[in-house]
């Protein structure tokens, strides 16, 4: 465990550090969505219609941009043989890699949705929700994407596999999310949505150790 928590918090400091932290993604972020006036008009009711969508669409595509770095710069450089001759479960690794790269930018990402939501012409008494959805659909952005980025380990410009190998995890993310901030918007019960929005999230936290440490130590071999 301690081990765990030594990656854990070398993870989150390297993840503010070289990367620019989140700078990229929530700037990715709040690009794709203050530009959606200009695509689908500037109308109240378009915007109403198109912005949950395009928030979750434009947070899941702003969640890959991290994920290359996740695995490969320890891959290179080392730092991943190092830890599997250290005796720390492989797991317990890729868990806290995962956990680190989230908290410096799925949760600033998560915090600008609320923002990004009002600009989008959604009601302002729905911004707690926005956050709350935001953070469980991040959180399973960021496990499932380290499967991805765990399987594109070893492959040199690995982006492109990344999302192919992603982006078809994030569908029920995306769409149970943003029927939550649909059905909290007009007034509809949005807890079952809601409900299954956190049960992907927690399949993410179940699958996503597992899968990664097995295609990190393919890599590794």
């Amino acid at each position: 465990m301690s081990g765990s928590v030594s990656v854990f918090v070398r993870e989150l400091k390297l993840a503010w550090s070289g990367g620019g932290g989140p700078v990229l993604p929530v700037g990715f972020f709040g690009v794709a969505c203050i530009m959606t006036p200009f695509a689908v008009g500037p109308e109240i009711e378009n915007l109403k219609t198109a912005g949950p969508g395009v928030m979750w669409i434009a947070m899941a595509l702003a969640s890959l941009l991290p994920m290359e770095r996740l695995f490969q710069a320890d891959l290179e450089d080392g730092t991943l043989d190092a830890y599997a001759g250290s005796g720390v479960a492989m797991e317990g690794i890729a868990l806290a890699k995962t956990v680190a790269h989230w908290i410096a930018t799925g949760i600033p990402l998560s915090l600008a949705a609320p923002i990004l939501w009002i600009l989008l012409q959604g009601a302002p008494e729905v911004a707690p929700m926005v956050i709350l959805t935001s953070l469980i659909g991040s959180a399973a952005f960021f496990m499932f994407g380290a499967i991805g980025a765990a399987l594109a380990a070893g492959v040199r410009r690995g982006g492109l596999l990344i999302a192919l190998a992603t982006l078809p995890l994030y569908v029920p993310t995306m769409i149970f999310g943003a029927a939550t901030l649909y059905a909290a918007a007009i007034g509809e019960g949005w807890q079952t949505p809601l409900m299954l929005t956190g049960a992907a999230g927690l399949l993410g936290l179940a699958i996503s150790p597992f899968a990664a440490a097995m295609a990190l130590r393919t890599a590794i071999d």
